[in-house]
């Protein structure tokens, strides 16, 4: 039996004396989300990180919990989406550790246009922003600093929403995931001969607080029919091959993975965490 990752997974130092942002490393609930993992992940793994989130308290909670665990850490409170504040947060990087090795773009969400005539102009724009804007912003103050640093490696997550259709509306969402795809790919090949890399990660179904999140006042599952968590939680079990949704864990490890040296040849790429679901097709 395979065993799944988790927060006392030996480290191996494989990104030691890496400078790290990652952008979405806090929290929306008890537990591990991905960013809260992946920073994590990157600390234990002998990095100094720069936790970054909207809120200042998730942010702290997760440095302190990489210090905890022997690693290097700091919060930055930023919002992703705004121009000044992204240049801000890489100010505050390079002034604690001057350079930045890895760029781990995390920050994302659902918005609330699902089906074409759900779909408001101000949702499509807020959700591009969180979801894709952010991405840009980040890269765009960041590559240059790889580059005169002699290279670096950007890890974006997307979704496998990017990619296939989930069975049930996610128009906006999947949108922005296939865009993040996209963009990627591009700013790879353009920064390819500098050194730096960039490769996505696409998670599909993930046991987060992001899934048991208060949406107008309900849990989030009670929009997809379901009465509990637990009920919530069986269904995806039930649809993945491995038999288990993934953890923050599971995503974080792919992504140390692209952004050690052990993936220096690997750029451009999309690396699908989902237990097997995009392998399949429904039967009839």
């Amino acid at each position: 039996m395979s065993v799944e990752p988790n927060e006392n997974t030996p480290s191996r130092n494989r990104v030691a004396g890496k400078v790290v942002i990652v952008s979405g490393a806090g929290s929306v609930g008890e537990g591990w989300g991905n960013g809260k993992a992946a920073a994590y992940v990157y600390g234990k793994e002998g990095a100094r990180v720069l936790c970054v989130d909207f809120r200042g308290d998730a942010a702290e909670e997760t440095a302190a919990l990489i210090r905890d665990a022997g690693g290097e850490a700091l919060a930055y409170q930023a919002d992703v989406t705004d121009e000044r504040s992204v240049e801000a947060m890489v100010e505050r990087c390079l002034a604690e550790w001057d350079g930045v090795d890895i760029l781990h773009n995390n920050v994302g969400g659902q918005g609330t246009g699902r089906s074409l005539e759900s779909i408001t102009v101000d949702d499509w724009n807020a959700t591009f922003a969180r979801n894709v804007t952010s991405a840009m912003l980040t890269c765009r103050a960041v590559a240059p600093v790889m580059e005169q640093g002699g290279g670096g490696a950007i890890v974006n997550i997307a979704s496998i929403a990017g990619i296939r259709h989930l069975n049930v509306p996610t128009a906006v969402y999947s949108a922005t995931k296939g865009a993040m795809i996209q963009f990627t790919r591009n700013i790879a090949i353009e920064h390819a001969r500098k050194g730096v890399r960039a490769n996505c990660v696409l998670p599909g179904y993930i046991d987060t607080p992001f899934i048991r999140r208060i949406v107008d006042g309900k849990p989030s599952y009670t929009y997809k029919g379901y009465k509990t968590a637990e009920e919530y939680c069986s269904a995806r079990d039930a649809v993945i091959p491995s038999g288990r949704m993934g953890t923050g864990f599971d995503v974080a490890y792919a992504s140390l993975f692209l952004a050690s040296d052990e993936a220096s040849h690997i750029t451009g790429i999309e690396l699908t965490v989902d237990g097997g679901v995009t392998a399949t097709c429904p039967g009839v």
